[in-house]
């Protein structure tokens, strides 16, 4: 395989890529507090272009387009200035025009934040502006906050510039339109994205929660979701299916929500229109495994993967089409079973190739699949995109996601297990400085947010960042995590937190054992669910951590109930939360007076996920109680903090203040 080094060199020309402009007496800071240079990246459909967004200087984003056919110089595109709106994703819908999206968020008035989306196409150029999201009017009765999505890139016949979106139908004032007030609801449209003519190819329904299209144009999975009588979501999705040619609907699957991030029933995610079949997952032994169920009429179900450790859980898909080539899971290191047996080869070669045996991703391809645009990248290497051209089996460096840090040492991750209390072993990972003994050093133990989620190999900027400063980083996967089956979900990580932040104790218990941490200087810092880890550990073993840093945290759970009051999804909200003595137990704010160590809080004051309410609230507890407490907020960002200067900060602050509360 060659190798071809001067693309990246070429597309970096003249695009600004330097970490931040703020001036900080911890110069590593900058570094890893900067934003990806590449949050998301396209290939056109004829290979010869590629589109990125950006990080831009002083805030907002920039899309870059450049023919790397020709090996031109990026250029921008479109510039958007930040704010309160940020750059979601472009898409090329053509070989010379992009489909965007929007997001962002606005007070309702009340001082509540309600997001919302907008979609717009532009040509690689950036000329041809123009809004495809169906603006809601004066006679719109409620307030229009979904942009709509592109479910298929095709439509029937291979039309050029047509694409196939949901949106959301609002009722209307008047009467004697196409669409009345009786129509309401998801509803599926023929887009041109140049001329913006649309043909209704799916009357709106006001249950409809998805619908699923073959990568042909053919529409054929609708899920609706029903209402209780005070518009509030169930937790029963029904789900139906076309048999190919037909217009009548089937039934398919019924899937019941019984905890966030997770379901029972056959919840379908993609069709294959030549084995006239659906991919989706279901439980088997109480893990997600992935089946297949026929769309002929014979209701024939086939388990196609399964793990006996851990769910199957993300399908893997590629080009236009969206065409299944395979299913992932992740053990120590998540893993691709390929079904297509060439992307297979090509993958192991690839990994082979390239130095240090990276994890690749195919992130995009050509039209036909003779060019792939991947990505490559490990604990230590946070990743470089390649073009690969199977025809003349080149690979070509396309662009670094994060130039700041090359040359930077990084830590290895290493995957470990630890006993908790009552001897169940917790999987989790354990990251050293660069070139440590692993003994008697400061350390970190950094449980990740969700609670539904998990920490995966791969690169972190904030554990490299502590690593890099001399902190051992151990990340475990506590019970409620997602990813290792129901049991070890539990009810999840609020109504279980006694277990959940019980095996994050045992976390910094076990550091210490090892000889790893030194116990004078073991803290904890956490993200969002992390956060609210963060904090509780202090309630339930006080003293234990010698400092918590706690960034956008859940810290009250009847507050975080009450954000989603006046939503649909309300109900099973609540649902996750529970009802009972658990809420007060579990609420660092309410037993603030048992924390006996410094607190540092960030959050940024338009965090959509968790009020920055939470934040002030618990300082204000803290404070009350007589506790050490600092409070940074950040104005106008959200619960990512997605931007350089704020990153910068917050890391350079973090570890002045770690630093401090151990000692100097």
């Amino acid at each position: 395989m060659k190798h071809s080094m001067t693309l990246a060199a070429v597309l970096l020309a003249g695009i600004c890529t330097t970490a931040s402009s703020a001036q900080t007496v911890d110069g590593s800071a900058a570094k890893f507090g900067a934003l990806e240079a590449v949050s998301q990246i396209s290939l056109s459909p004829d290979g010869s272009k590629v589109a990125w967004i950006s990080p831009r200087p002083g805030g907002g984003q920039v899309l870059l387009v450049a023919n790397i056919a020709s090996g031109g110089e990026a250029k921008a595109a479109l510039v958007e200035p930040g704010g309160t709106e940020t750059l979601s994703f472009c898409r090329w819908a053509t070989d010379n025009r992009l489909l965007c999206l929007i997001r962002g968020a606005v007070d309702d008035g009340t001082g509540r934040l309600v997001g919302f989306s907008r979609m717009f196409a532009l040509n690689a150029d950036g000329s041809n502006r123009v809004m495809v999201t169906r603006n809601a009017t004066d006679r719109a009765l409620n307030v229009l906050q979904y942009a709509g999505s592109v479910i298929d890139w095709n439509v029937p016949g291979g039309t050029p510039g047509h694409v196939l979106m949901n949106r959301d139908f609002e009722p209307k004032t008047d009467i004697g339109t196409l669409i009345n007030k009786s129509d309401e609801g998801l509803g599926v449209e023929d887009v041109d994205v140049v001329s913006l003519k649309r043909n209704l190819v799916e009357r709106p329904k006001r249950d409809a929660r998805e619908y699923i299209a073959n990568g042909r144009g053919d529409v054929r999975i609708m899920g609706r979701q029903g209402f209780n009588g005070s518009d509030r979501l169930t937790n029963l999705i029904s789900y139906s299916y076309r048999k190919a040619g037909s217009r009548d609907w089937l039934p398919l699957s019924e899937v019941r929500v019984v905890a966030q991030g997770r379901s029972t029933g056959f919840n379908p995610y993609a069709v294959d229109p030549a084995k006239d079949l659906a991919y989706g997952f279901d439980q088997i032994d109480g893990r997600l495994a992935l089946y297949s169920m026929a769309l002929n009429g014979s209701g024939t179900r086939t388990l196609v993967l399964s793990r006996p450790d851990v769910d199957v859980d993300s399908l893997v898909q590629i080009g236009r089409d969206r065409r299944v080539v395979g299913a992932s899971y992740a053990t120590e290191k998540r893993t691709i079973a390929f079904f297509d047996p060439q992307l297979k080869a090509l993958s192991a070669a690839l990994q082979k190739a390239l130095p240090g045996n990276p994890a690749v991703d195919f992130v995009d391809s050509s039209a036909d699949e003779s060019k792939l645009l991947l990505l490559a990248s490990s604990d230590v290497d946070p990743g470089k995109f390649y073009l690969f051209n199977k025809a003349t089996r080149q690979l070509a460096e396309v662009l670094p996601v994060r130039p700041p840090l090359a040359g930077v040492a990084m830590g290895t991750m290493k995957p470990i297990t630890f006993a908790a209390g009552d001897g169940t072993q917790i999987p989790g990972y354990l990251t050293l400085p660069p070139g440590s003994s692993g003994r008697n050093l400061p350390a970190i133990v950094m449980p990740h947010g969700g609670p539904s989620s998990r920490d995966e190999w791969g690169f972190d900027w904030l554990v490299q960042y502590y690593a890099n400063h001399g902190y051992a980083v151990l990340q475990p996967n506590y019970r409620g995590s997602s990813g290792y089956g129901a049991d070890f979900y539990q009810k999840n990580g609020f109504q279980s937190w006694r277990t959940a932040i019980g095996d994050v104790d045992d976390a910094g218990r076990w550091l210490i054992k090892q000889g790893i941490a030194d116990p004078k200087k073991l803290a904890i810092v956490g993200w969002s669910y992390g956060g609210y880890a963060a904090l509780q550990s202090g309630v339930l073993d006080p003293g234990l951590y010698k400092a918590i840093v706690a960034v956008a945290p859940v810290t009250d759970l009847e507050h975080l109930r009450q954000e989603s009051e006046g939503f649909t999804s309300f109900k099973l909200v609540s649902d996750f939360i529970g009802q009972g003595p658990h809420v007060r137990e579990g609420s660092p704010a309410q037993n603030a007076a048992r924390i006996t160590v410094p607190v540092l809080l960030f959050h940024g004051d338009k965090d959509q996920n968790v009020n920055a309410e939470e934040s002030r609230f618990m300082a204000d507890r803290l404070k009350d109680a007589g506790k050490s407490v600092t409070l940074v907020q950040f104005p106008g960002l959200d619960h990512q903090l997605a931007d350089g200067q704020a990153r910068t900060r917050l890391l350079s602050e973090s570890n002045a203040f770690l630093k401090k509360a151990f000692g100097g």
